[in-house]
């Protein structure tokens, strides 16, 4: 259900305090989620950059928000300027106060503009685009758990798509947001020279051994999948080590709701 009218994004309610913040009118279908407790808000990545989210974060909460960044690719962190305490691993805080390694500006630039099915703002010219740089307020460790009053968030550090790739799990309410470690429709993908398809598959283990997990989140395409996803995960581990497909050039393997590019 679409909460408020946006040009650029789409706001949809999970629950009375979880909102999904979509940015469909572009092909990478990328998805952010605010989180909002008693003392505070976390959002869970701040998209693209083609527009500026905390003009829709504003409008859900007066809480103050903390940012808690999944991993730092460009389609993740286009916001982060907008918002004062930013998160982050400790294995992706050199690129987000350096810059992202091993993807050219050129191609980030033209990632960010094609494909685009909405007007976007006068202040995007993907010609120029250029991805957040910054300093976090502080780095985030695999077991951290994210007291946002009457709620909380455990932190799990999930590699393989980036070093310091993470996944967040709201063990009340059983949401597993996963970034870009698990979706469906286009492929998870560890293909390039700063991912490691190895790290990859253990971190889907990882995740698909969680108990109590009512819904999960991943950062592209559908918005909310069934947990039995999971299940399929499970059977798409085995499958991979079995078959010896953990390095680079293995390309696209296939699952039941899911795929993985290598």
């Amino acid at each position: 259900m679409e909460m408020l009218k946006d040009p650029w994004f789409t706001v949809q309610q999970i629950d009375s305090t979880t909102y999904a913040i979509s940015e469909y009118g572009h092909w990478e279908k990328v998805h952010s989620f605010l989180l909002i407790g008693e003392s505070k808000a976390i959002l869970i990545d701040t998209g693209l950059g083609i527009d500026d989210m905390s003009r829709v974060t504003s409008q859900l909460t007066e809480l103050p928000i903390v940012v808690l960044t999944t991993h730092v690719h460009a389609d993740h962190i286009g916001s982060h300027d907008k918002f004062d305490q930013i998160y982050v691993h400790e294995a992706d805080k050199d690129w987000l106060v350096n810059g992202i390694q091993g993807l050219p500006i050129e191609q980030i630039r033209k990632d960010m503009g094609r494909d685009i099915t909405i007007p976007t703002p006068e202040s995007f010219d993907p010609q120029t685009y250029t991805p957040y740089q910054g300093e976090p307020a502080g780095l985030l460790h695999e077991g951290d758990v994210i007291e946002l009053g009457n709620r909380s968030l455990k932190v799990l550090h999930t590699p393989g798509h980036s070093p310091g790739h993470l996944a967040f799990f709201d063990q009340e309410r059983g949401y597993l947001f996963t970034g870009d470690l698990l979706y469906d429709e286009t492929p998870v993908y560890a293909h390039y020279p700063s991912t490691n398809p190895v790290d990859l598959v253990n971190s889907l283990e990882k995740i698909a051994s969680l108990n109590h997990v009512s819904m999960v989140y991943g950062a592209h395409n559908s918005v909310g999948l069934q947990p039995a996803i999971l299940d399929e995960v499970k059977t798409a581990v085995a499958y991979l080590r079995e078959h010896q497909l953990l390095t680079f050039g293995t390309g696209i393997h296939r699952f039941n709701g899911f795929s993985v590019q290598f």
